[in-house]
């Protein structure tokens, strides 16, 4: 399995018959059905989307409630504003509590990596929409976009490569992955696919429409998801 991604900017109009309602969980996290499609947006902009606890705790449980869901048939995430998708989890937050005393460090880590883990054995099409910065571990299907600007930043900050990290650098071809684990090295756009972190490319400029047409799919598979993502790659690459 791997991992579906980009970001959009624009609240989708549900087509058809479609319904569409939206829900605050706190104003760091909103969650969108948009016909049968479970929708989450990262709302930190000012904080580049970094993820906290509060939010792990929001999203968790909707994970949970889509994937039971009869009438949730995929689930898309995406990034508020221009800058960022994530900029991973908010290690200021959890150095500031521990400074203080406080067992945010662990409670952080451990529900961090559960649902991590949820959303990498999840049953149902999962689309990680990537446009803008992005840092740390990240995993499942990763789908590149022109302002994609990724970079480890384990190396910044005295952490090991962990979350999706521990997982997707040692798969890289050769050492590629010990490189960009040492040396927090910034990769942009196509290069994030063409060694192998994405398995799609689109232009930013196309995300709007491709959410659009994700939205719409009826009661889509992976193999239909991913069918769709070569569709968009290839008005990009051409066939590759």
């Amino acid at each position: 399995e791997a991992m579906r991604m980009y970001t959009s900017r624009r609240r989708l109009k549900p087509s058809g018959g479609f319904t569409s309602y939206r829900s605050k969980a706190g104003s760091e996290v909103l969650f969108e059905k948009v016909g049968n499609a479970g929708v989450i947006t990262l709302n930190r902009p000012k904080a580049l989307n970094a993820l906290n606890l509060t939010m792990i705790r929001h999203i968790y449980p909707q994970l949970k409630k889509w994937d039971k869901d009869s009438e949730t048939d995929l689930v898309i995430i995406k990034g508020a504003g221009e800058k960022a998708f994530c900029a991973g989890g908010d290690i200021r937050a959890v150095t500031e509590a521990g400074k203080a005393g406080d067992s945010l460090a662990q409670d952080f880590f451990r529900e961090e990596y559960i649902l991590n883990n949820t959303i990498g054995t999840y049953q149902k099409p999962y689309v990680a929409l990537i446009d803008g910065i992005t840092m740390g571990g990240v995993n499942f299907y990763f789908m590149s976009c022109s302002k994609w600007l990724l970079f480890c930043v384990f190396v910044s900050i005295g952490l090991f490569p962990d979350v999706g990290g521990g997982y997707f650098l040692p798969r890289l071809q050769g050492k590629l992955g010990l490189f960009l684990a040492l040396t927090g090295f910034r990769l942009k756009g196509r290069d994030v696919q063409r060694i192998g972190l994405a398995t799609h490319f689109v232009q930013s400029d196309k995300i709007a429409s491709l959410e659009k047409d994700l939205v719409d799919l009826k009661s889509p598979s992976n193999s239909d998801v991913a069918q769709l993502l070569d569709s968009y790659q290839e008005q990009v690459c051409g066939k590759n």
